[in-house]
């Protein structure tokens, strides 16, 4: 019946109102189906161990990877004798390679077999990868689908959108289907669609880009734990097997700890997180700020070592593997904490601003349709280069002259600081979790991202993530540059909003500390190695 009543209803304006009156009628069929978008600190494994946390005023159960849990792979996997990775863009490359080698490392017979087009150019790059035809573990994408017991469809959203329906259909009934990103759901919210009853469906979404998923895997084969976090969900659970499929799949990938979310709940942090503090807010940021300390004075140069060297070579380390607060804290003179104060308070409430426009336009779909539109219009007008500005042609100067010495310039602190809290705020209101809230508006960025920009500069970042990142950073980054410009930045100058002595008491007191120091504990044992 409710199959007859998802077209009407997808006609409302509110497509929240939708998904909750959709989500009742399905939770009244005979199936375990799970449609929740809060996630569950009760979820439990048959077969691994997992671990409870203490976060704050909260805990949240994890479940802690390594190389020594591979030999529960079969075991986890139970009922899969193939996973067909269908696609080869930024996730596809790195997860066939890390499931496979810990497939291999644990003598498992499993086969792994990437799935692509005949056409594409992205056969002859898995065939160096090791994926061939003559072995088995190279085909055709629907064939690959057709008989794959697990198939993790890492396309991009794009195609995902044009796609799903052939994809479905192509499904065996009773496998699973996997996903990486929450961004299918939104598109099947957006236009009155739902996932087919035989399958199950489970996400488990690396908390980087696939280079650093594959990098950060090969540092840790001699250390055991060293690799990329991931959250995981269960939408569709019809064996009563998903939760453990989902975790083998976080333990092959190299995952350190691996973090419970909902499907909706990771698709509305992820692609705000990347439009936000994780890529397109803090590209804004860097061209706000260079021009404004170039009209103060520095010299280009210095207005680069003043700003992105700033952010990539000492603040994200701090917050790596401090918290937010030690940044604040290591400032050395009085002076120097009252500039970071200033830019704070004057930069919090327009980045807040910028960022619940941003989170409303993906909640509701907006968003999620804009990525379509932008595909559609790809072939006559494809995404062009970011790092051309003078501010990026000034950072390969400096990039070839650096001698390991990093500026920490407080009012770059500050302005930084704001966007990443103010993101983190908006997530806590929004009821998302503390574990997704941490590694979308701050792991993330100083563990996963930033070590990019800093290596290579912002094209080399955000270019190696998916086309639905790239474009949310291409698309927000001038609202940041403008709203920074326009209002924080003239509100430094003229000490508008520097008094503002709650919010400041807010920020040095601020719960997150708390998490980000229960966050320590679980990141990786090894920090990305960038040449």
């Amino acid at each position: 019946m409710h199959r007859r009543i998802i077209p009407a209803l997808a006609k409302a304006r509110n497509m929240q109102l939708v998904r909750r009156s959709v989500n009742s009628i399905l939770l009244a069929q005979p199936a375990m189906r799970s449609f929740s978008s809060t996630p569950s600190k009760f979820w439990d494994s048959a077969v691994f161990e997992v671990q409870d946390v203490p976060m704050a005023d909260h805990q949240e159960r994890v479940l802690k990877g390594g190389r020594n849990l591979f030999d529960k792979l079969d075991q986890g996997f139970s009922g899969v004798k193939q996973i067909g990775v269908i696609g080869w863009g930024s996730q596809g490359p790195a997860q066939a390679q890390n499931i496979r080698d810990s497939l291999q490392a644990a003598g498992s017979k499993i086969n792994v077999k990437v799935g692509l087009r005949p056409s594409s150019s992205s056969n002859e790059l898995a065939r160096k990868a090791g994926f061939t035809e003559d072995t088995n573990t190279l085909g055709e994408m629907y064939d690959v689908i057709k008989e794959s017991d697990l198939t993790l469809l890492l396309i991009s959203d794009a195609a995902m959108s044009k796609q799903y329906s052939k994809v479905f259909a192509a499904l065996k009934p009773g496998s699973t289907l996997g996903l990486s990103h929450g961004f299918l759901l939104g598109h099947l919210d957006n236009v009155g669609d739902e996932f087919p009853k035989n399958i199950n469906v489970a996400m488990v979404a690396p908390k980087g880009m696939g280079p650093s998923v594959r990098r950060l895997y090969e540092q840790g084969k001699d250390v055991n734990g060293a690799g990329i976090n991931a959250s995981f969900a269960v939408y569709q659970d019809i064996d009563g097997k998903t939760t453990d499929r989902a975790l083998a799949w976080s333990v092959a990938l190299g995952s350190p700890f691996s973090f419970h979310t909902t499907l909706d709940s990771e698709f509305k942090s992820d692609i705000f997180g990347e439009r936000g503090i994780l890529m397109g807010g803090v590209h804004g940021m860097i061209e706000s700020l260079f021009r404004h300390y170039t009209q103060k004075g520095m010299t280009m140069q210095d207005a680069f070592i003043n700003t992105a060297e700033s952010i990539t070579g000492s603040i994200s380390k701090i917050i790596s593997k401090e918290g937010i607060r030690a940044v604040y804290d290591k400032l050395e003179t009085d002076q120097d904490k009252a500039l970071f104060k200033k830019a704070y308070t004057s930069s919090y409430g327009p980045c807040r601003d910028v960022l619940e426009e941003c989170y409303d336009d993906v909640a509701c779909g907006n968003e999620i349709q804009s990525v379509i539109n932008a595909g559609n219009r790809h072939g006559r007008f494809p995404m062009g280069k970011i790092d051309g500005t003078l501010t990026w042609q000034v950072g390969k100067s400096v990039r070839s002259k650096r001698d390991g010495k990093f500026v920490l310039n407080p009012t770059t602190a500050g302005v930084y600081c704001a966007m990443m809290v103010a993101q983190i705020d908006l997530l806590l209101d929004r009821g998302h979790c503390y574990s997704e809230v941490a590694n979308e508006s701050v792991i993330e960025a100083v563990d996963s991202l930033n070590p990019y920009m800093h290596a290579n500069g912002l094209s080399y970042m955000v270019d190696n993530c998916s086309v639905t990142a790239r474009l949310g950073s291409r698309k927000w980054a001038p609202r940041f540059d403008y709203i920074l410009t326009e209002q924080a930045l003239i509100d430094l100058e003229n000490n508008d909003s520097a008094s503002n002595e709650k919010l400041f008491d807010d920020f040095l007191n601020h719960k997150v500390h708390q998490i980000l120091g229960a966050c320590q504990q679980l990141r990786p044992s090894v920090d990305i190695a960038l040449v």
